[in-house]
């Protein structure tokens, strides 16, 4: 199933009652297709909320996966404890440690992974050492293969090349270790298979995606994302249609959730998450600054880290 941009536009434009039909049919398929061997993917976060109703109203008895990564903020963890039949996994190594190991997470995932190459192409530059990715990253530097092909979307911004000499390791490596790794685990070993709460609308990847594969996949990377041609806006008018309960940390200036010591992203929101927990948990922000040395990160990418531009009053 291929989706163009127009039809995925028309398909957002749908009203909410139209798109929770539309789920609730692509929900029944998956649950048919798996004969019932299914399971939802539940962050606690506003998204995933909508999406473990949507099945449960069909299939009150499919179990949610939840991943504690410890890096989740406490009014998600306390929400996710009020939700029945909710499995919980953990990754096998820390954040602190994957940052060491691998690298911090900065700007998107895209670009991490962007630079993350590149950066090991000037280690092995530095100390003589074979490069052996060096026409992936001559594409990251030129958006063009060496066939002289240009690539939409494959080379790195030109305001982000300086971090392939930052003093500090970058990876996207994070979010595979930390909440993908420990699910697909648990799905492979007692064969469920996973809604998730994604939409086109949170990134381009993410519309790539559902333009290339629709709402179920059943080969390769096989997992349901019912709620891929909703918009943000929907999930809050659901929210408040069924008088869904959420996590209340919505209600102290968060727009999303996540990680909480992320940074993708950070350079594009006003505050930024780090801005809101100076005020929100200032001890989790005295940890993640001075103990995990995303101070020192976010200071090198100019990004703002602390104090807010207007009062947090207008963001609640």
């Amino acid at each position: 199933m291929k989706l163009t941009i127009n039809e995925i536009r028309q398909m957002q434009g749908l009203p909410l009652d139209l798109k929770i039909k539309k789920s609730q049919l692509r929900i029944r398929e998956f649950y048919n297709h798996f004969d019932g061997d299914v399971i939802v993917a539940f962050s606690g976060g506003k998204d995933s909320t909508v999406m473990l109703d949507l099945v449960r109203k069909l299939y009150p008895d499919v179990p949610a996966i939840f991943n504690d990564t410890g890096l989740e903020y406490p009014e998600v963890r306390e929400f996710v404890k009020t939700i029945d039949n909710v499995i919980t996994v953990k990754p096998e190594m820390n954040f602190k440690k994957v940052l060491e190991t691998y690298g911090y997470p900065v700007v998107s995932k895209t670009t991490a992974n962007q630079l993350r190459a590149l950066q090991k192409r000037k280690y092995c530059i530095d100390n003589n050492l074979p490069v052996t990715n060096e026409k992936t990253c001559n594409m990251y530097l030129s958006g063009y293969t060496s066939k002289g092909v240009k690539m939409k979307g494959h080379s790195i911004p030109e305001k982000w090349k300086y971090l392939v000499d930052a003093p500090f390791k970058i990876s996207e490596q994070c979010c595979n270790i930390m909440k993908k790794n420990p699910a697909h685990k648990y799905c492979k070993k007692h064969n469920l298979h996973s809604y998730v709460g994604t939409m086109a609308c949170d990134s381009e990847q993410r519309k790539m995606v559902y333009a290339r594969l629709g709402c179920n996949s059943y080969k390769g990377n096989i997992n349901s994302r019912p709620l891929s041609f909703w918009m943000q806006k929907d999930i809050w008018d659901y929210i408040h249609k069924y008088q869904l309960p959420y996590s209340k940390i919505y209600d102290m200036g968060y727009r999303n959730t996540g990680c909480m010591f992320c940074m993708f992203g950070a350079h594009m929101s006003k505050p930024n998450r780090f801005q809101i927990m100076e005020h929100t948990h200032p001890q989790l922000y005295k940890y993640c600054m001075e103990k995990l040395g995303l101070k020192d990160i976010l200071h090198y990418m100019k990004i703002p880290y602390h104090g807010l531009p207007i009062k947090l009053e207008k963001f609640l």
